[in-house]
């Protein structure tokens, strides 16, 4: 799944939703100029949730 982050910016922001992510389990490949992460192993519940909780809003886009 693709997620649209508007406010990841920056190698900190990365940085913070990979480990997010990581923690849950799943694993990402960022867009980091197009502000996306493309996120597998996981329901999209469960990374939104992660995303939320690291300070972070996404929507998904694919």
């Amino acid at each position: 799944m693709i997620l649209s982050v508007p406010e990841m910016s920056c190698g900190h922001c990365k940085a913070a939703i990979e480990a997010a992510l990581a923690a849950v389990g799943g694993r990402a490949a960022f867009d980091l100029p197009n502000r996306e992460v493309e996120v597998s192993g996981l329901p999209e519940a469960t990374v939104l949730a992660a995303l939320k909780g690291a300070g972070y809003e996404a929507e998904v886009i694919g």
